[in-house]
């Protein structure tokens, strides 16, 4: 036993990653450093040390920078990053002579898989996975530097390791920052009260190293080096032993252990539970994979059986005069803290040292070359380190995300924070806008034409304040059981807030009387792959209720709800077709100002909409990459439900409509509009007469006149009223156009992706306003290869479309689920939705992929456009065709929510007309599918088993696709 272990550990943690280089997109950039919090999750664990951070968007930048400047330690990659891949970045910084360390972030579990079967990924120092847990970065660094300190630290200080056995990316990358947050919260919990601060720092230099290996043999040849400073395992059960996989690897490695040493503690997991008898043989505790509450479990188990900060200020003689937490306490302390502390302090650095803790480095760097003795007087130097905090902090508003503070709270704008915990996608996507307006200088260009760009003013609810609502009432092992929403809802409007949370509301909504969108923002929203868009709650608030506890209470119930819809059936239906589990969930909660005004009880924008910068569906000239907007009057429920709506190209609004006739502009114009109804505080659909007699209809309406066949623009004609925005796009009453192909090119260039935006416009406002409601990135296909379909017989051929989304092949569906073309009624596709409902259940239950085959919109809310199934309801199609009705020929499903699942699921979307009048609108062999045998049928829809599989072939650079019939099927007579 060592006399002075506080000695030893001030010679620990030597090898330090003292600057982080990103290779990604700087959307991607934007996220890991989680808007500036990214030192607040580091300083958890390590409050003396938290590297920097540099981002760059190419391998070419990353070569170059690394090769001339070796501050950096660590490099942290993407897995395609434009000019080359992760794998060819790690080689050539080889080939240069640089030992740095590459590690591959990927964010998406199939691309992964993919990339490490086509590439020889043994150059690369680690691989994880991005799932939206901010809190991975930093236990990235953490364990990289623990594998290299861990040989000196065990050995000079005895300091303990923990071996984590996990073979698995996806389980590895939630695991870690698990372990890592619960040993940081163990390593403050240790510190004694006593401790000064420069103690409590080498204290937690001390806390256990993480050993991450994967094969039996690198962990046992770990367990043998660090034998006696070993204080716990956790394993998988089944991986790679001796070269093969092994279902008994974990088993005999904890069998092992316990020959050698009884009293190391070992966790064993598995995703099999009928392993659990074998773990207890061994010793070991047991958790399942497939457990909702798994990593609860595993932080559990670590507390009990594997048994930073504030900046203090100080006299010269030690003691503690008071201490600030963050940069903000830091400044108000400053002014009452003795002068003799601020001397103390200053004369020693211990400012500049501090901030550079919490990377705060362009401030540090602006104190640290100032002395004391540069100062006449000590009040010259409080006076001066005030302003300089003061100047910093407001600079850093206007990029930032500022904390919410009940007395300087200002209603009128910026963006807010109650609570801590990450912001959520939604808005992490809002506050990275903020920043691309401000950089781009977008809204001073437009300011010329009386318009304003902005993020409309928002406070967002950390994701904390969700945890801490769960925790504190018991709900969370509730939510993530079997239950039914009506119990679900019912449970969470009885629980409470934390008090801190509704002070700050209450002073929130003291000064805040306007209409309110409470939105939801969880960690997986607006994610590249898997956008979880439509799957949670957006409720509108008017907010003018009388007295402020009635609006409190009415805000409080919405969050609540919000919360509730996190673990609704149908997210937990949504949460099963993807890779990620609904434990890892975390949900924000974004308050925002409605863009608009009230007009006749009614308040709404004049219109809304959604634009991309990549048109799935371009009509020539135009092509994909000069994008699309789709805008309607009222709110944009109407167009991201796929409501009838305008469409056109921003960069060229001008260009004829894609509709041949003036009937085809009177089928597919907007009848309806959205509106929060202010007495009832409820969103309604009013008819267009409304929005005439409000006066919003004049700026974006036309007449069609039925004496003469025609479409006249404004409404000063007899005739009936529509929307075409002709005021807007062709006589220049708004910049629409212009202002969203550069928003466009802005985001993408962000982002590193396309891009999807949604807005708002007010055109009553002095100056008109444009209010930014969301960019999320689009998921695209990143199949390469163009697959060649040809000149092929239609008889061989269920369906040809030359409207497709989609790249590559398809097989091994056998099930179809039909809408019969012949039977089906328009005035009962709810009830077909139900049906098809039913059958995805069961198709899914039993993990059979199918084709979905139906007439009309798909997704569309209007059921007299099509078929109002929700995204959960179809969730096991691998491809979907929709085809024209009888009377009305459909244009494809462009909703913005329903839209982002097909995209983000990689699911073949076929558009046919058959009866268009045209072989170019391609069709669907309705003949051929009536005549198979159905294994069950309902009123309006059939399923179908068929005795081989189809083939599905689209070409998604040509938009063209087809599905062949399989050849087996025999057709009776």
């Amino acid at each position: 036993m060592r006399a002075n272990r506080v000695h030893d550990f001030q010679d620990l943690m030597r090898w330090r990653i003292e600057e982080i280089l990103l290779v990604a997109s700087p959307y991607d950039a934007f996220i890991l450093e989680e808007d500036g919090r990214l030192h607040e999750r580091i300083l958890l664990d390590s409050l003396d040390h938290a590297p920097g951070l540099t981002a760059v968007a190419s391998g070419a930048e990353a070569l170059s920078l690394a090769g001339r400047d070796d501050r950096f330690s660590l490099i942290v990659t993407t897995v395609h990053v434009g000019d080359m891949d992760a794998v060819e970045l790690a080689c050539r910084l080889r080939e240069a002579g640089l030992t740095i360390p590459v590690v591959l972030l990927a964010y998406d579990s199939r691309e992964l898989t993919r990339f490490c079967e086509e590439n020889d990924v043994s150059g690369l120092e680690e691989m994880f996975l991005w799932q939206g847990d901010v809190r991975l970065l930093p236990a990235i660094v953490r364990c990289v530097e623990d594998r290299r300190n861990v040989e000196h630290d065990a050995r000079s200080a005895g300091v303990q390791v923990i071996l984590l056995i996990e073979d698995s990316v996806r389980y590895t990358s939630s695991f870690l920052p698990a372990i890592y947050s619960e040993l940081a919260n163990h390593s403050q919990r240790l510190v004694p009260e006593g401790m000064n601060l420069s103690h409590k720092l080498l204290r937690i230099r001390a806390r256990p190293k993480i050993l991450l290996c994967r094969t039996y043999e690198e962990a046992w040849r770990a367990f043998e080096a660090y034998e006696e400073e070993i204080l716990g395992v956790i394993s998988d059960v089944e991986f790679s032993r001796g070269g093969a996989w092994s279902e008994r690897a974990g088993l005999d490695f904890a069998a092992a252990i316990r020959d050698r040493l009884a009293d190391v503690p070992v966790v064993l997991q598995s995703s099999r539970a009928e392993n659990a008898p074998l773990a207890m043989q061994v010793g070991a505790s047991f958790l399942v994979k497939g457990s909702p509450v798994l990593l609860h479990d595993l932080r559990r188990l670590m507390a009990e059986y594997f048994g930073f900060g504030d900046f203090v200020f100080r006299l010269p003689d030690g003691s503690e005069v008071d201490r600030a937490a963050d940069l903000k306490a830091l400044e108000r302390k400053l002014q009452t803290v003795p002068l003799a502390s601020i001397a103390h302090h200053g004369s020693r650095n211990h400012f500049s040292k501090w901030l550079k803790a919490r990377t705060e480095f362009a401030l540090a760097d602006k104190l640290r070359p100032r002395r004391v003795s540069d100062f006449k007087t000590h009040e010259e130097l409080r006076r001066s380190l005030i302003e300089s905090i003061s100047e910093y902090r407001g600079a850093q508003s206007h990029a930032s995300v500022t904390d919410f503070d009940r007395q300087a709270f200002d209603a009128t704008g910026s963006f807010y924070r109650i609570g801590g915990g990450s912001l959520g996608g939604k808005a992490r996507g809002l506050a990275f806008a903020r920043t691309l307006l401000r950089k781009r200088g977008l809204a001073e260009r437009f300011s010329g034409a009386g318009v304003t760009v902005a993020v409309p003013a928002a406070v967002v609810i950390g994701t904390d304040v969700f945890d801490q609502f769960l925790d504190e009432n018991g709900l969370r092992d509730f939510a993530l059981g079997d239950v039914d929403d009506r119990t679900l809802i019912q449970r969470f409007l009885l629980a409470s807030f934390p008090d801190e949370t509704v002070q700050d509301l209450a002073a929130f909504l003291a000064r805040v009387t306007y209409p309110l969108a409470v939105r939801s923002s969880s960690i997986l929203e607006d994610s590249q792959y898997q956008p979880f868009t439509g799957v949670y709650e957006t409720l509108m608030l008017a907010n003018n209720e009388p007295g402020l506890d009635a609006r409190l209470n009415r805000l409080l119930d919405a969050i609540r709800l919000i919360y509730a819809s996190t673990f609704s059936e149908r997210a937990k239906r949504y949460l099963r077709a993807t890779p990620y589990r609904l434990e890892e969930e975390r949900m924000a909660v974004i308050l925002q100002r409605i863009v608009g005004a009230e007009r006749g009880g009614r308040f709404y924008p004049d219109f809304a909409g959604v634009a991309r910068s990549h048109n799935f569906y371009p009509v020539p000239p135009r092509t994909a990459a000069d994008g699309v907007a789709a805008v309607a009057l009222g709110f944009g429920r109407t167009v991201v439900e796929g409501g009838n709506c305008v469409r056109f190209c921003p960069r060229a609004p001008l260009e004829p409509s894609p509709y041949s006739s003036a009937e085809d502009v009177l089928d597919n114009s907007q009848r309806t509009f959205w509106a929060l109804q202010m007495a009832s505080a409820c969103e309604e659909s009013f008819d267009l007469s409304v929005a005439e007699r409000d006066g919003t209809l004049h700026a974006l309406g036309s007449v069609y006149s039925t004496e003469n066949d025609s479409v006249s623009d404004g409404l000063s004609r007899a005739g009936i009223r529509l929307v075409s925005f002709a005021p807007v796009l062709k006589h220049g009453l708004f910049p629409l156009g212009p202002l969203l192909d550069e928003l466009l090119e802005m985001g993408s260039a962000g982002m590193g992706a396309p891009v999807e935006i949604e807005f708002a416009v007010n055109l009553s406002a002095r100056p008109q306003e444009f209010g930014f409601l969301q960019m999320r990135p689009l998921a695209l296909s990143r199949e390469k290869v163009e697959l060649e379909i040809g000149e092929v017989n239609p008889k061989q051929l269920i369906c040809r479309s030359s409207r497709v989304m989609g790249n590559g092949k398809i097989e091994g569906i056998r099930d179809l689920v039909v809408v019969d073309f012949h039977r089906f009624e328009r005035s009962e596709s709810p009830l077909a939705a139900r049906e098809i409902a039913r059958l995805n259940g069961e198709l899914t239950a039993r993990a059979h992929p199918y084709l979905l085959i139906g007439v009309g919109r798909w997704g569309s809310r209007d059921p007299w456009l099509g078929i109002p199934v929700t995204w959960d309801q179809i969730s096991g199609a691998r491809v979907i065709v929709e085809a024209g009705l009888k009377d009305f020929k459909v244009s494809p499903s462009q909703g913005s929510h329903f839209f982002q699942n097909i995209t983000s699921f990689n699911v073949g979307y076929f558009t046919v007309n058959p009866d268009a009048g045209t072989c170019e609108e391609g069709f669907v062999d309705w003949e051929w599918l009536s005549l198979l045998p159905a294994l069950s049928e309902a009123c309006h829809v059939r399923h179908v088993r068929l005795p081989s599989p189809v083939l599905v072939k689209m070409n998604g650079h040509r938009n063209e696709g087809v599905v062949y019939k399989p050849e087996s099927t025999h057709v009776p007579a």
